[in-house]
């Protein structure tokens, strides 16, 4: 969403760049390292000089290997060299868009094709702070705020996509600007300074149209500062410290970017358009006595984020946060002891600046185990009298972390690996509300449609949705697999053989194409699973993993509504496709004002077929986000997510011999009758 210029210089200033270092052998999906940025900088420089063209860096990324390539390495390792590292870059050159594929091998671009379809690359940091101080200088901005009484030195921008409605002649590269004002806070969104808006034309990087619709009250300051220091009485309860210890260490090991935990081994690495990606998911079968494949590669392939305010100054604001703004690039350092526990280990990570050269990124990741005082598995017995039969497991995890900072909205993702062969992933949505500037004080004052809340003086919450949609290439055991769907079915019994009325039952279907694989999912009951058809248990049933869905939420535009035709991926909360190394992000690669001929729900209308074959699950969770005045001036978090859970993947439970953790160390207390003491 919007990025305001004060944010974007901070970010900026607490990166560094990187210098040309010796880089050992890499595995073929790491993340571009700072020597390779360097490289491709200085190739496309040489290729297209920059003294006779324009020439800005919209985003670098790996070519991702053939998957062929990288199993046969994986497969033959150490013994053969890995495939060839290649780079894709999204340029500007000279007013166009140019996709570049640099080979590292030959120090050679492979292929430069112009991209002349609809639809523009991600935005750059270095053109929203040029695009947002640009405005500061303009005269009639100027006159407006001295109309409505208000200081330019506690003025902050912000840019805005603009999206695509209807239009059959392409705008341009251009943003909608909207102000804040600070002036006793820290906390902008809570204080638009509303209708007034600029468009700027990001290619000339000058304003071709603003406008002063009308004067709008800014909302007070007073109760919207957020920070700690700020606060005063009186306070809530304060709580006694919590620590958490492990007096021997982390049970993980990280060797570049391979993780390995409990009976999990992972690759980890960062993407500046997707963030975390979790790559080769494999878990240790102690029956087997082999690590067997659960996930080639899975990350969030778009977020969705439309807002429901129909006025002038708002109707544009239908968000593609990965697509448009880099759900990566807005990636923040993790605050120690705040955002990760006292046994994180942090990992960072690099993005390409608007020039190319590499921007470190520090503390991206945390990596940590959890004892979150759940149980794994417990069973009591009572019925073998005198004895009483007590086993209990504490249920012990791993979880990767990254916050995402995209304008107002700050995203916890968290990829959670649990013993019993479970992948949980979690979004946490938290940070502040955009919100309205209105002549509203109090509720029973309107009396027309305002889009939104009331949550405190002039200051409305605007209604809107989070569809955050998943790419999870699963490979359980091996490549070739196939997507079941087993509804739970009411039986009426019919005849004498049972006291009872009914029952139900499972009925499966397999699907055969794309089409028979689109999943709403509702009130419906059913059980969602991508199996191996050609690996079976020793009972007979097809090894598996099942999706197991968090909160469920379907987009309520109309179909023929201009942002749901971009973001018609969101449809379907489930779709399974032919694996395509091309078909990765869902909004397309030109999300930018694109007109949805591009997207996870173009390329399914082939409707290829899916039996026993290698596919892809994409999972779109989603939030209907009505604020309330808990929400302001911030909001608490709210999580939902997904687990892929084993289903008949093992013989048997596959935590049955998992000892408790050693150097348990039980805390100072004791129990009374009257509680602890």
């Amino acid at each position: 969403m919007a990025h305001s210029l004060k944010i974007l210089f901070f970010l900026f200033s607490t990166l560094s760049i990187i210098p040309l270092s010796h880089q050992l052998e890499q595995h073929p999906l790491d993340s571009l390292t700072p020597n390779e940025f360097i490289r491709v900088q200085a190739i496309v420089n040489q290729s297209h000089p920059t003294s006779t063209t324009n020439l800005t860096f919209q985003y670098i990324g790996l070519n991702e290997p053939d998957k062929q390539a990288v199993l046969s390495w994986l497969q033959n390792h150490p013994t053969t060299t890995p495939p060839p590292r290649q780079a894709f870059v999204v340029a500007r050159i000279n007013h166009q868009t140019h996709e570049l594929i640099i080979d590292f091998s030959r120090d050679d671009i492979v292929s430069d094709r112009i991209h002349h379809g609809f639809g523009y690359p991600s935005l750059t940091f270095q053109e929203l702070i040029d695009a947002n101080q640009l405005v500061l200088n303009h005269a009639p901005f100027l006159a407006a705020l001295n109309k409505r009484g208000l200081k330019l030195e506690e003025v902050v921008c912000g840019s805005f996509t603009v999206g695509w409605f209807g239009e059959t002649k392409q705008n341009g590269r251009v943003v909608k600007i909207m102000c804040y004002y600070l002036d006793g806070t820290v906390n902008l969104y809570m204080r638009p300074v509303e209708a007034i808006t600029f468009t700027v034309d990001l290619e000339a990087m000058k304003i071709i149209h603003f406008q002063d619709r009308l004067v709008v009250p800014v909302p007070k300051a007073a109760g919207t500062d957020y920070r700690e220091s700020k606060q005063k009485p009186h306070f809530g309860p304060e709580l006694k410290g919590i620590t958490v210890v492990q007096p021997d260490g982390p049970s993980f090991t990280i060797d570049g970017s391979k993780v390995r935990w409990a009976n999990w081994d992972f690759h980890l690495s960062f993407d500046a358009r997707v963030g975390p990606v979790v790559s080769l998911a494999s878990i240790y079968d102690t029956e087997k006595q082999e690590f067997r494949r659960v996930m080639y590669r899975g990350f969030v392939s778009e977020l969705f984020v439309p807002y429901m305010d129909l006025t002038e100054e708002w109707y544009y604001r239908t968000f593609f946060d990965a697509g448009e703004y880099g759900y990566g690039l807005c990636a923040v350092p993790l605050e120690p002891l705040r955002d990760c526990p006292a046994n994180a280990v942090y990992m960072g990570a690099y993005v390409a600046a608007q020039n190319g050269m590499p921007i470190e990124m520090p503390n991206v990741f945390c990596i940590f185990e959890r004892n979150a005082g759940d149980v794994m598995w417990r069973h009591t017995e009572t019925m073998i009298p005198p004895d009483l039969i007590t086993e209990v497991r504490p249920d012990m995890s791993l979880v990767v972390r990254m916050v995402s900072t995209v304008g107002n909205y700050d995203y916890i993702n968290d990829w959670e690996f649990k013993q019993i062969g479970s992948i949980k992933v979690t979004v946490g949505l938290t940070g502040l509300l955009e919100v309205r500037g209105s002549k509203y004080t109090h509720k029973d004052q309107i009396d027309e449609e305002v889009y939104g809340t009331l949550l405190a003086e002039n200051t409305l919450g605007a209604y809107h949705d989070h569809f955050i949609t998943y790419h999870l290439d699963l490979d359980v055991d091996g490549e070739s697999n196939s997507f079941v769907k087993s509804k739970l079915q009411t039986v009426k019994v019919t005849d004498q053989t049972s006291p009872r009325k009914s029952y139900w039952k499972v009925v499966s279907e397999t699907a055969k194409t794309e089409s028979d694989a689109k999943i709403k999912l509702g009130s419906d009951s059913a059980e969602l699973l991508v199996v191996n058809p050609n690996k079976r248990t020793k009972m007979g049933n097809f090894v598996g993993y099942r999706l197991i869905p968090g909160s469920v939420a379907s987009p309520l535009m109309t179909d023929d509504d201009y942002p749901q035709i971009r973001a018609a991926f969101t449809e379907y909360n489930v779709w399974v496709t032919p694996y395509n190394k091309s078909e990765k992000w869902a909004g397309g690669i030109y999300t930018d004002q694109s007109r949805g001929d591009d997207t996870l729900a173009t390329w399914t209308s082939r409707n290829r077929r899916i039996e026993n074959k290698d596919i892809v699950l994409w999972y779109t969770l989603g939030f209907h986000h009505v604020p309330y005045q808990e929400d302001f001036p911030l909001m608490p978090t709210i999580s939902t997510g997904f687990e892929l859970r084993p289903a008949n993947f093992f013989e048997y439970n596959p935590v049955l011999k998992v000892k408790g953790p050693s150097n348990v160390r039980w805390p100072n207390c004791s129990v009374s009758s009257s509680g602890l003491k």
